[in-house]
Protein backbone atom coordinates (compact mmCIF):
# COMPACT_ATOMS: atom_id res chain seq x y z
CA UNK A 1 0.00 0.00 0.00
CA UNK A 2 1.18 3.69 -1.19
CA UNK A 3 2.35 5.83 1.69
CA UNK A 4 2.11 8.91 -0.76
CA UNK A 5 1.02 12.37 0.46
CA UNK A 6 0.77 15.77 -1.42
CA UNK A 7 2.36 18.89 0.36
CA UNK A 8 -0.52 21.22 0.13
CA UNK A 9 -0.31 23.58 -2.26
CA UNK A 10 1.94 21.65 -4.07
CA UNK A 11 2.26 22.14 -8.32
CA UNK A 12 4.76 21.08 -10.28
CA UNK A 13 7.08 24.29 -11.82
CA UNK A 14 8.02 22.77 -14.73
CA UNK A 15 5.83 21.21 -17.87
CA UNK A 16 6.28 17.23 -18.60
CA UNK A 17 8.44 18.38 -21.77
CA UNK A 18 10.30 20.89 -19.34
CA UNK A 19 10.88 18.21 -16.81
CA UNK A 20 12.22 15.34 -19.51
CA UNK A 21 14.82 18.02 -20.96
CA UNK A 22 15.77 19.44 -17.25
CA UNK A 23 16.51 15.68 -15.91
CA UNK A 24 18.12 15.22 -19.50
CA UNK A 25 20.36 18.32 -18.76
CA UNK A 26 20.73 17.42 -14.86
CA UNK A 27 22.28 13.63 -16.04
CA UNK A 28 24.92 15.21 -18.48
CA UNK A 29 25.98 18.03 -16.42
CA UNK A 30 26.46 16.28 -13.40
CA UNK A 31 28.19 12.99 -13.93
CA UNK A 32 30.86 15.58 -15.60
CA UNK A 33 31.36 17.13 -13.15
CA UNK A 34 31.82 13.82 -10.79
CA UNK A 35 33.68 12.49 -13.17
CA UNK A 36 36.12 14.92 -13.13
CA UNK A 37 36.02 15.74 -9.34
CA UNK A 38 37.12 12.36 -8.46
CA UNK A 39 39.22 11.18 -11.43
CA UNK A 40 36.28 8.30 -12.94
CA UNK A 41 36.55 6.46 -16.19
CA UNK A 42 32.59 5.43 -17.31
CA UNK A 43 32.46 1.94 -17.92
CA UNK A 44 29.43 -0.68 -19.05
CA UNK A 45 27.83 -2.78 -15.73
CA UNK A 46 25.94 -5.74 -15.48
CA UNK A 47 22.32 -5.81 -14.81
CA UNK A 48 22.18 -9.03 -13.68
CA UNK A 49 25.04 -11.37 -11.91
CA UNK A 50 25.65 -15.23 -11.05
CA UNK A 51 24.90 -15.12 -7.32
CA UNK A 52 27.74 -17.69 -7.00
CA UNK A 53 29.91 -15.26 -7.20
CA UNK A 54 29.49 -13.21 -4.04
CA UNK A 55 28.94 -9.95 -6.61
CA UNK A 56 25.28 -9.11 -5.34
CA UNK A 57 24.80 -6.63 -2.80
CA UNK A 58 22.87 -8.14 -0.50
CA UNK A 59 21.11 -4.92 0.88
CA UNK A 60 20.19 -5.51 4.33
CA UNK A 61 19.87 -8.88 3.91
CA UNK A 62 16.22 -9.52 4.01
CA UNK A 63 15.10 -8.25 0.13
CA UNK A 64 15.13 -10.87 -2.64
CA UNK A 65 16.47 -10.45 -5.34
CA UNK A 66 14.58 -10.76 -8.71
CA UNK A 67 16.18 -14.38 -10.25
CA UNK A 68 16.07 -16.10 -13.37
CA UNK A 69 17.04 -18.99 -15.28
CA UNK A 70 19.29 -18.80 -17.74
CA UNK A 71 19.51 -22.36 -19.61
CA UNK A 72 21.96 -21.50 -22.12
CA UNK A 73 24.24 -20.86 -19.44
CA UNK A 74 23.03 -23.38 -17.25
CA UNK A 75 23.05 -20.77 -14.06
CA UNK A 76 20.43 -19.07 -12.50
CA UNK A 77 21.21 -14.93 -12.56
CA UNK A 78 19.71 -12.30 -10.12
CA UNK A 79 19.32 -9.21 -11.17
CA UNK A 80 21.43 -6.43 -8.94
CA UNK A 81 20.79 -4.70 -5.96
CA UNK A 82 23.83 -2.31 -6.59
CA UNK A 83 26.95 -3.12 -7.77
CA UNK A 84 29.05 -2.26 -4.40
CA UNK A 85 31.50 -5.39 -4.75
CA UNK A 86 31.10 -5.75 -8.71
CA UNK A 87 32.73 -2.47 -8.91
CA UNK A 88 35.66 -3.39 -6.91
CA UNK A 89 36.27 -6.45 -9.37
CA UNK A 90 36.07 -4.24 -12.10
CA UNK A 91 38.98 -2.36 -10.89
CA UNK A 92 40.71 -5.17 -10.33
CA UNK A 93 40.49 -7.23 -13.55
CA UNK A 94 40.70 -3.62 -15.46
CA UNK A 95 43.82 -2.84 -13.58
CA UNK A 96 43.38 0.61 -12.30
CA UNK A 97 45.79 2.02 -10.23
CA UNK A 98 45.78 4.59 -7.18
CA UNK A 99 44.00 7.60 -7.38
CA UNK A 100 41.92 6.20 -10.35
CA UNK A 101 38.35 4.80 -10.34
CA UNK A 102 35.29 3.93 -12.51
CA UNK A 103 31.40 5.12 -12.59
CA UNK A 104 28.67 3.82 -14.35
CA UNK A 105 24.64 4.04 -14.36
CA UNK A 106 23.38 1.01 -11.97
CA UNK A 107 19.87 0.21 -12.49
CA UNK A 108 18.19 -2.21 -10.22
CA UNK A 109 15.22 -3.72 -8.97
CA UNK A 110 14.06 -3.93 -5.42
CA UNK A 111 10.79 -5.82 -5.30
CA UNK A 112 10.33 -5.26 -1.60
CA UNK A 113 10.21 -1.72 -1.68
CA UNK A 114 7.59 -0.18 0.25
CA UNK A 115 5.77 2.44 -2.19
CA UNK A 116 5.64 6.03 -1.50
CA UNK A 117 7.05 9.84 -2.52
CA UNK A 118 10.87 9.20 -2.21
CA UNK A 119 10.94 5.05 -2.57
CA UNK A 120 10.32 2.64 -5.83
CA UNK A 121 11.01 -0.77 -7.19
CA UNK A 122 13.26 0.83 -9.63
CA UNK A 123 16.51 2.13 -8.40
CA UNK A 124 18.70 4.15 -10.46
CA UNK A 125 22.34 5.69 -9.88
CA UNK A 126 25.90 6.89 -10.46
CA UNK A 127 28.01 3.98 -9.17
CA UNK A 128 31.08 5.31 -8.39
CA UNK A 129 34.50 3.40 -7.29
CA UNK A 130 38.13 4.48 -6.70
CA UNK A 131 41.43 2.93 -5.49
CA UNK A 132 43.07 4.20 -2.93
CA UNK A 133 46.31 3.18 -0.80
CA UNK A 134 46.83 2.15 3.01
CA UNK A 135 47.89 5.49 3.41
CA UNK A 136 44.95 7.02 2.09
CA UNK A 137 42.40 4.81 3.49
CA UNK A 138 41.14 6.84 5.98
CA UNK A 139 38.16 8.82 7.13
CA UNK A 140 39.79 12.24 5.68
CA UNK A 141 39.84 10.23 2.16
CA UNK A 142 35.85 9.71 2.68
CA UNK A 143 35.41 13.35 4.06
CA UNK A 144 37.12 14.39 0.65
CA UNK A 145 35.07 12.66 -1.57
CA UNK A 146 31.81 14.03 0.31
CA UNK A 147 33.06 17.55 -0.42
CA UNK A 148 33.70 16.93 -4.07
CA UNK A 149 30.22 15.20 -4.69
CA UNK A 150 28.30 17.97 -2.66
CA UNK A 151 30.35 20.48 -5.29
CA UNK A 152 29.21 18.61 -7.96
CA UNK A 153 26.02 18.66 -7.15
CA UNK A 154 25.86 22.62 -6.56
CA UNK A 155 27.02 23.28 -9.60
CA UNK A 156 24.17 21.06 -11.51
CA UNK A 157 21.97 22.68 -9.52
CA UNK A 158 23.68 26.37 -10.80
CA UNK A 159 23.30 24.95 -14.07
CA UNK A 160 19.59 23.64 -13.71
CA UNK A 161 18.76 27.27 -11.93
CA UNK A 162 20.19 29.69 -15.13
CA UNK A 163 18.06 27.26 -16.99
CA UNK A 164 15.18 27.11 -15.75
CA UNK A 165 14.62 30.30 -13.13
CA UNK A 166 11.39 29.51 -11.56
CA UNK A 167 12.62 26.42 -10.18
CA UNK A 168 14.52 28.81 -7.30
CA UNK A 169 16.22 24.98 -6.20
CA UNK A 170 20.16 26.57 -5.74
CA UNK A 171 21.77 24.77 -3.44
CA UNK A 172 24.68 25.22 -1.08
CA UNK A 173 28.11 23.73 -1.42
CA UNK A 174 28.59 23.39 2.67
CA UNK A 175 28.11 20.46 4.18
CA UNK A 176 28.01 19.29 8.15
CA UNK A 177 29.63 16.01 9.27
CA UNK A 178 28.35 14.14 12.22
CA UNK A 179 28.55 10.68 13.41
CA UNK A 180 25.52 8.26 13.96
CA UNK A 181 26.89 8.20 17.60
CA UNK A 182 26.66 12.00 18.04
CA UNK A 183 23.29 11.93 16.14
CA UNK A 184 22.00 9.54 18.53
CA UNK A 185 23.30 11.38 21.63
CA UNK A 186 21.57 14.74 20.46
CA UNK A 187 18.56 13.47 20.25
CA UNK A 188 18.26 9.93 22.42
CA UNK A 189 14.35 10.06 22.69
CA UNK A 190 13.98 9.59 18.54
CA UNK A 191 14.09 6.86 16.14
CA UNK A 192 17.19 7.06 13.89
CA UNK A 193 14.20 8.62 11.06
CA UNK A 194 13.51 11.51 13.60
CA UNK A 195 16.73 12.29 14.69
CA UNK A 196 18.05 12.87 10.75
CA UNK A 197 14.96 14.94 10.27
CA UNK A 198 15.35 16.94 13.14
CA UNK A 199 19.59 17.53 12.45
CA UNK A 200 19.26 18.53 8.95
CA UNK A 201 16.11 20.56 9.31
CA UNK A 202 19.08 22.78 11.00
CA UNK A 203 22.11 21.59 8.94
CA UNK A 204 20.71 21.22 5.40
CA UNK A 205 23.18 19.10 3.74
CA UNK A 206 24.63 16.68 6.18
CA UNK A 207 27.22 13.57 5.85
CA UNK A 208 26.03 11.03 8.78
CA UNK A 209 28.94 8.75 9.16
CA UNK A 210 29.55 5.48 10.64
CA UNK A 211 26.89 3.36 10.07
CA UNK A 212 26.23 -0.17 11.07
CA UNK A 213 28.04 -1.08 14.26
CA UNK A 214 25.43 -0.81 17.40
CA UNK A 215 25.44 2.46 19.14
CA UNK A 216 24.71 3.01 22.91
CA UNK A 217 21.15 2.27 22.64
CA UNK A 218 22.29 -1.24 21.51
CA UNK A 219 20.49 -0.87 17.86
CA UNK A 220 22.51 0.18 14.70
CA UNK A 221 21.55 3.55 13.22
CA UNK A 222 20.55 1.69 9.97
CA UNK A 223 21.29 -2.03 8.66
CA UNK A 224 24.71 -2.04 6.52
CA UNK A 225 25.74 -5.07 4.47
CA UNK A 226 29.22 -7.09 6.36
CA UNK A 227 30.86 -7.11 3.07
CA UNK A 228 31.75 -3.61 1.17
CA UNK A 229 31.53 -0.54 3.54
CA UNK A 230 33.71 -0.52 6.74
CA UNK A 231 31.41 0.34 9.40
CA UNK A 232 33.76 3.00 10.97
CA UNK A 233 34.52 4.62 7.60
CA UNK A 234 31.37 5.20 5.79
CA UNK A 235 27.81 7.16 6.05
CA UNK A 236 24.81 8.95 3.92
CA UNK A 237 24.73 12.17 1.99
CA UNK A 238 21.67 13.63 3.60
CA UNK A 239 20.20 17.11 2.00
CA UNK A 240 17.19 18.90 3.44
CA UNK A 241 13.87 18.11 1.01
CA UNK A 242 11.79 21.82 1.71
CA UNK A 243 8.76 20.05 -0.45
CA UNK A 244 8.53 17.47 2.23
CA UNK A 245 10.35 18.89 5.16
CA UNK A 246 12.63 15.79 5.53
CA UNK A 247 15.69 14.26 5.41
CA UNK A 248 16.28 13.50 1.91
CA UNK A 249 19.57 10.44 1.23
CA UNK A 250 21.32 11.43 -1.93
CA UNK A 251 24.12 9.10 -1.59
CA UNK A 252 25.78 6.22 0.95
CA UNK A 253 29.36 5.37 0.04
CA UNK A 254 32.71 4.75 2.24
CA UNK A 255 35.61 3.07 2.75
CA UNK A 256 35.67 0.03 1.43
CA UNK A 257 36.73 -3.13 4.17
CA UNK A 258 40.18 -4.44 4.07
CA UNK A 259 40.14 -8.55 4.84
CA UNK A 260 40.71 -7.34 8.83
CA UNK A 261 37.42 -5.50 8.42
CA UNK A 262 35.58 -8.07 6.61
CA UNK A 263 36.36 -10.65 8.78
CA UNK A 264 34.84 -8.96 11.67
CA UNK A 265 32.20 -7.86 9.90
CA UNK A 266 31.19 -11.04 7.95
CA UNK A 267 31.04 -12.09 12.09
CA UNK A 268 29.30 -9.92 13.79
CA UNK A 269 26.30 -10.14 11.11
CA UNK A 270 26.58 -13.90 11.35
CA UNK A 271 27.05 -14.19 7.58
CA UNK A 272 30.16 -16.53 8.05
CA UNK A 273 28.94 -18.60 5.41
CA UNK A 274 29.82 -16.13 2.53
CA UNK A 275 33.45 -16.45 3.27
CA UNK A 276 33.54 -19.36 0.77
CA UNK A 277 32.35 -17.16 -2.57
CA UNK A 278 34.91 -15.97 -5.25
CA UNK A 279 34.65 -12.29 -4.09
CA UNK A 280 34.59 -12.26 -0.70
CA UNK A 281 37.55 -15.31 -0.23
CA UNK A 282 39.85 -13.10 -2.84
CA UNK A 283 39.05 -9.68 -0.71
CA UNK A 284 40.27 -12.03 2.64
CA UNK A 285 43.65 -13.45 0.76
CA UNK A 286 44.06 -9.33 0.16
CA UNK A 287 43.91 -9.62 -3.71
CA UNK A 288 41.47 -6.81 -4.38
CA UNK A 289 42.56 -3.65 -4.63
CA UNK A 290 41.81 -0.77 -1.97
CA UNK A 291 38.89 1.50 -2.07
CA UNK A 292 36.43 4.05 -1.73
CA UNK A 293 32.90 4.08 -3.93
CA UNK A 294 28.98 4.56 -3.45
CA UNK A 295 25.81 4.76 -5.03
CA UNK A 296 23.95 8.64 -5.76
CA UNK A 297 20.90 8.37 -6.97
CA UNK A 298 19.99 9.42 -10.16
CA UNK A 299 15.65 9.97 -9.70
CA UNK A 300 16.59 11.27 -5.83
CA UNK A 301 18.78 14.02 -7.00
CA UNK A 302 16.48 15.14 -9.95
CA UNK A 303 13.66 15.00 -7.44
CA UNK A 304 15.50 17.48 -5.15
CA UNK A 305 16.62 19.97 -8.17
CA UNK A 306 13.68 19.94 -9.88
CA UNK A 307 11.54 20.47 -6.76
CA UNK A 308 9.35 17.43 -7.45
CA UNK A 309 6.92 15.95 -4.57
CA UNK A 310 6.87 12.67 -5.91
CA UNK A 311 9.93 10.28 -7.59
CA UNK A 312 7.67 9.14 -9.82
CA UNK A 313 7.55 12.52 -11.50
CA UNK A 314 10.88 11.54 -12.60
CA UNK A 315 11.09 8.02 -13.17
CA UNK A 316 8.94 5.91 -15.09
CA UNK A 317 7.89 2.71 -12.51
CA UNK A 318 4.85 0.65 -11.56
CA UNK A 319 2.55 2.29 -8.61
CA UNK A 320 -0.32 0.91 -6.80
CA UNK A 321 -3.80 1.96 -7.89
CA UNK A 322 -3.58 4.09 -4.11
CA UNK A 323 -0.89 6.23 -5.92
CA UNK A 324 -2.20 7.08 -8.83
CA UNK A 325 -5.47 8.25 -7.58
CA UNK A 326 -3.54 10.73 -4.88
CA UNK A 327 -1.31 11.76 -7.86
CA UNK A 328 -4.06 12.34 -10.18
CA UNK A 329 -6.59 14.45 -8.10
CA UNK A 330 -3.46 16.21 -7.88
CA UNK A 331 -2.69 17.04 -10.78
CA UNK A 332 0.51 15.13 -10.52
CA UNK A 333 1.31 13.57 -14.07
CA UNK A 334 3.28 9.83 -12.92
CA UNK A 335 5.86 9.26 -15.93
Amino acid sequence: MSKTIIPNGYSPRLSLYETQAAISLIKRSFQDHLAHSLNLKRVSAPLFVDPATGLNDNLSGVERPVSFDVPAAGVQAEVVHSLAKWKRMALYRYDFHPGKGIYTDMNAIRRDEELDNLHSIYVDQWDWERVITHDTRNTRTLKDAVIDIVSSISDASLMVNGRYPRLCTQLSSDVTFITSQELLDLYPDLSSKERENAFVREHPITFLLEIGHKLSNSKPHDGRAPDYDDWTMNGDLLYYNPMLDCSFEISSMGIRVDSTALDEQLSLANCDDRRELTYHRMLLDGELPLTIGGGIGQSRLCMLLLGKAHIGEVQSSIWDANTHSICSDANITLL
